[in-house]
Parts: structure tokens; C-alpha cells; sequence
């Protein structure tokens, strides 16, 4: 059996739950306002009951100049400790919009480079391809 480096606390002590990370087969466009921050055809959906679905998206298909990071931080037992970011056009809405897990732990290595933003902080369109 194959040794894992960095696994994750949570599926050691709850080996049933279940995380799926799939392509999405689509354009996912994320504005502030009329700006846009992010346009891709290479996010991932990722599905962990019982929240809803969430798309991450290329760190190389975000505009990093309309955000800024913040200090704050979370830790989740299955991905890891993510960083957060603002964004800049959206103001005092925009403010930790944006995280991402920058070392997700082994299990969760698929959404390493990328990002996702809270529905609620910005517009985030998924046009289906």
C-alpha cells in the first residue's frame, strides 16, 4: 500500500465521507460589478455533502491583480488550511471572497493552484459547454 505524506485528519477519522472533485465542462465567469475576475474553462466542481457544490478555478485564469490577501485563514480536516483573499472592485462585500487550499492535504491535491469564491461576495456564471 502506497504511504501517504501529508493525509488528511478527517478521512483517518471518518473514512466514509466523500469529497468528488470532477471537470467542469463549461465556461464558470466570476464578477464584481461589470468586472471580471476570473473566466475559465478548466474549473473543477467539488461536492461535499451536505453544502452545495463549489467551483475551483485555475489560479492561472484569476485576475490576482483586482485581489488582495487577507490574514485570514480556516482549517478544514479534509482539504487543509486555506488563505483568503478580497476583492478589490466589490469593496466592503469583497472583503475574504476568495480562498484557497495552497497545500491541501494528499487526498485533495486536485484543487491545489486554484480558487473559489463565496457566491454570496460575488456573481459567479456557469455557462454549460
Amino acid at each position: 500500500m502506497d504511504q501517504i505524506a501529508n493525509p488528511a485528519p478527517g478521512f483517518q477519522r471518518n473514512p466514509d465521507k466523500i469529497i468528488t472533485i470532477e471537470p467542469y465542462v463549461g465556461t464558470v465567469t466570476v464578477r464584481a460589478g461589470d468586472t471580471v475576475i476570473a473566466l475559465s474553462t478548466r474549473a473543477k466542481v467539488l461536492s461535499e455533502a451536505p453544502y452545495p457544490a463549489v467551483f475551483y478555478i485555475p489560479f492561472a485564469d484569476i485576475d490576482f491583480d483586482r485581489l488582495r490577501g487577507t490574514e485570514h485563514s480556516t482549517h478544514c480536516p479534509y482539504k487543509g488550511d486555506a488563505t483568503y483573499w478580497s476583492v478589490l472592485p466589490a469593496g466592503e462585500t469583497g472583503q475574504n471572497a476568495m480562498w484557497a487550499y495552497e497545500r491541501p492535504f494528499d487526498e485533495m491535491t486536485e484543487i491545489r493552484d486554484h480558487g473559489a469564491f463565496y457566491a454570496s461576495k460575488v456573481t459567479i456564471e456557469a455557462t454549460p459547454g
